[in-house]
């Protein structure tokens, strides 16, 4: 299987208030995520944890976003699934917002993002993932080297404008549940996003590599398969 510093929040406060909005985005009530565990008790409970809904759901995530092969925090370690825990410190992301809010237009405003990706998603939220072992942030977030098919989702240096940052991409069809797009996409009428490919899920393997892949809609409609739908939980719950 291939394996292939940032605007850091200044208080508590903003990493919980873009925390909330993507809960928001998201339609995730408390209730609905009371069960899950995921993030250590040291990362604390503004810690993101995304999840597969082809692998889980809000009442049981069972795999959530990982650095895999060790949890090394170094560039190019690679990002995929793993088994839900609240020890693994590999499991712990901080969401991390622009200067001034959590939307498009204002990681648009920081330098973040292009015009053109501001232009079509302005109004959408977006979201840096931190990748934070134990609750220390390491200037290193989930991103790709480069948007292309089949790009394997890497931790990136937090200061690299466009591909370090994801947009939350609601649709209709798979509400509560939502699309992650890379906001460094150049094809708005299928955006690359977040991808879990068929044959990680079929491997058997514990840890799960996640790829950038053009959104696939199904012909006649709107409805993504369930490798490309996302949900997130903030832990840890217990």
């Amino acid at each position: 299987m291939t394996r292939s510093s940032t605007q850091v929040l200044s208080t508590r406060e903003k990493v919980l208030a873009c925390a909330a909005t993507l809960t928001m985005a998201a339609s995730i009530s408390a209730a609905a995520i009371a069960p899950a565990y995921a993030a250590t008790p040291e990362c604390g409970p503004g810690c993101i944890s995304v999840f597969s809904s082809e692998l889980g759901t809000f009442a049981d995530v069972n795999f959530v976003e990982a650095v895999l092969d060790g949890g090394g925090a170094q560039v190019g370690q690679p990002v995929g699934l793993k088994p839900v825990s609240g020890t693994d410190p590999s499991e712990d992301f901080r969401p991390g917002g622009a200067t001034n809010g959590g939307k498009v237009s204002d990681f648009y405003a920081d330098g973040m993002v292009s015009a053109e990706a501001n232009s079509h998603y302005g109004d959408l939220n977006a979201v840096q993932q931190k990748y934070a072992p134990l609750g220390v942030e390491t200037g290193l977030c989930v991103g790709v080297a480069r948007v292309a098919q089949g790009e394997d989702l890497t931790l990136q240096p937090c200061d690299v404008p466009g591909t370090t940052v994801w947009i939350v991409y609601p649709t209709a069809e798979t509400a509560p549940y939502f699309a992650i797009v890379n906001a460094g996409t150049t094809d708005f009428c299928r955006p690359f996003a977040m991808h879990l490919p068929r044959n990680e899920v079929t491997s058997g393997d514990p840890e799960l590599q996640m790829q950038l892949r053009h959104l696939q809609y199904r012909s006649g409609d709107k409805t993504l398969p369930a490798r490309q739908v996302w949900g997130a939980v903030f832990g840890p719950q217990g």
